[in-house]
């Protein structure tokens, strides 16, 4: 294959992003970890999978960055993981000195690429790869959206007994506590779930979406979720390898869309060969636009602390 995918970390989400874009066979992928033989031990059983599984497309594995060479898309996993009692924004420093030595090398060895950070504070940190990178912002986004608005249409799934596909959910705002999910945009087949769910219900599973996160991780107590964040990852790099022009909800940064600038946030993009084509705004209701305003500031304190 012309085409090529970077992983940057071998770790659950890394290795199960790997998996789904081999499924799918949109590109040659490579597999970087700085842990010695990781990468490589994972990319070789992909390998010895692909008979079984059906997928014909290269996998390599490596401990050296210039092997991301002419990479259509970099997916960023690397980083520390969540623990128990952990909010994302724990994470915040430590995950910013990973993030900055893997951007400066996105730079030197694959600067035309687009950039997918999957990596927690998945905001704060997209915003960080994207000014230490210098790229456009439509080059530069987070899988926050993707991920969250899957799982309220998981759950919306369950509670109405109905197939999970027939639910379209959208989830604006952090990927955290502070985000926006919206009934009014949430459809079962294009019902609103308003006129599904009784508004005291609804609300109950609302807020099981903001902590979704951290009931996995309260769950594992080793770790947190990869199946979910890998396939929303892989679903959109696909969007962009294929031009699907899907429109999702991504973390971008705004430059006066919905009232804010020089913050990233989740909200709905058109994504398609050229990165973020087009940021699609919402009339929003003054509660939703408050809400949203309050998951940038949080955001923009914890880039204040960078002193980006």
């Amino acid at each position: 294959m012309n085409t090529k995918v970077s992983i940057i970390g071998a770790g659950h989400v890394g290795a199960t992003v790997t998996l789904m874009l081999a499924q799918r066979e949109l590109a040659d992928l490579v597999m970087v970890d700085i842990a010695e033989g990781l990468a490589q031990g994972k990319a070789l059983d992909l390998t010895e999978a692909a008979p079984v599984l059906g997928y014909n497309c290269n996998i390599f594995g490596t401990n050296f960055y210039e092997d991301i060479k002419d990479s259509q898309i970099v997916v960023v996993t690397a980083g520390l993981a969540r623990k128990p009692g952990m909010d994302r924004l724990d994470l915040l420093k430590k995950n910013a000195v990973i993030i900055k030595d893997i951007t400066e090398n996105i730079k030197k060895y694959a600067p035309q690429s687009f950039i997918l950070m999957v990596t927690n504070p998945v905001d704060v940190m997209t915003y960080y790869a994207l000014r230490l990178s210098g790229f456009n912002r439509q080059r530069v986004f987070g899988q926050a959206g993707v991920l969250d608005g899957a799982r309220f249409s998981s759950f919306i799934a369950k509670e109405l007994n109905v197939s999970a596909q027939d639910v379209k959910s959208l989830v604006l705002g952090g990927h955290g506590d502070t985000m926006l999910p919206l009934p009014r945009y949430t459809t079962v087949c294009g019902v609103p779930i308003t006129e599904l769910i009784k508004e005291e219900r609804l609300n109950q599973l609302i807020d099981r979406t903001r902590n979704a996160g951290s009931e996995i991780v309260s769950l594992l107590k080793t770790g947190s979720a990869y199946y979910s964040p890998a396939a929303s990852a892989a679903y959109m790099v696909e969007a962009v390898l294929k031009d699907k022009k899907s429109i999702l909800a991504a973390s971008v940064c705004l430059n006066g869309e919905y009232g804010l600038y020089d913050v990233c946030v989740g909200v709905p993009v058109k994504l398609g060969k050229e990165g973020v084509e087009e940021i699609i705004e919402l009339e929003l209701k003054p509660e939703e636009k408050e809400s949203l305003h309050k998951s940038a500031t949080v955001y923009k304190e914890s880039i204040k602390e960078l002193s980006i």
